[in-house]
């Protein structure tokens, strides 16, 4: 009981935490910057990289994109070097979807770990950011209703597994992860996408549906990939940041898998309507 209780605070005190920060773009960005320091040192501790390098790669990343969204004018070549960014981070992600189905242990050569540090990492709080002001227009309620489809998604996936799951999803990685949990955290992503759309005046119900299949599919995806980077070293936890919870990045991992997915989405329905 006590061990419930205790998980349970400290999940409430993240979830008001991100809620609140939600009210100020500077409170957003200085947040996101805290949590993404910590997960990137959760995460070099599960791949063993020892350098400060990544450090300064998110550092300058997200002084650079951070400061621009404050700015009232988009310096030139911003959106280019967004685009790259974008690209380059799907293209590492694809290859960690690649990993993850092909081969026993992901390949953690030195220079793989700087390129995931940065493009798995890094760049996913970036892409946080350029959500939540997406199109130089802060509009929080993008953000807020990703993290809810999350979380909306892990609830129900974990519900409805304990209670009617039978086959497998990935037994090798995550042993409690069920095909029928994955499709009721589905079935209610898609659920919640209606009244999101409905109460947050952001996008359109069609968008917020197809939005809770990319967070659904790809946030169990970095679930999945987390897990196994934490087999691979040998932990339960990335780290103990969150009483009941563990790490952080246990946290955010399905998030930070989806957030360049999400912003491509974004991108092409404001260039096509």
């Amino acid at each position: 009981m006590k061990d419930i209780l205790i998980r349970a605070l400290s999940g409430l005190f993240y979830v008001l935490l991100l809620v609140l920060s939600l009210f100020s773009l500077q409170t957003l960005i200085i947040l996101f910057f805290v949590f993404g320091l910590i997960c990137l040192f959760e995460f070099n501790k599960l791949i063993q990289l020892k350098s400060f390098i990544p450090y300064g790669i998110f550092i300058f990343l997200f002084l650079v994109f951070g400061y621009c969204q404050l700015d009232k004018t988009i310096p030139k070549g911003l959106d280019e070097a967004t685009q790259i960014l974008m690209v380059i981070t799907i293209f590492v992600q694809l290859f960690l979807i690649k990993d993850l189905f092909s081969a026993k242990t992901i390949p953690l050569f030195e220079s793989k770990r700087f390129i995931l540090t940065t493009f798995y990492i890094s760049s996913a709080f970036v892409f946080l950011i350029l959500i939540a002001n997406y199109h130089k227009s802060y509009n929080p309620g993008i953000l807020l209703g990703s993290f809810i489809l999350i979380w909306v998604n892990d609830s129900f996936a974990f519900l409805i597994g304990k209670n009617f799951g039978k086959q497998k999803l990935f037994e090798k990685i995550s042993p409690k992860k069920t095909v029928e949990g994955f499709l009721g955290g589905l079935l209610f992503s898609c659920i919640a996408s209606y009244f999101i759309a409905t109460f947050t005046h952001t996008l359109t119900f069609t968008h917020w549906l197809i939005l809770s299949i990319i967070i659904s599919v790809f946030g169990t995806l970095g679930d999945l990939i987390e897990s196994k980077f934490k087999r691979q070293a040998n932990v339960k936890d990335s780290g103990n940041i969150m009483p009941g919870h563990g790490g952080l990045l246990d946290r955010l991992d399905s998030i930070i898998f989806a957030t360049p997915f999400i912003y491509l989405f974004l991108r092409i329905t404001y260039y096509v309507s």
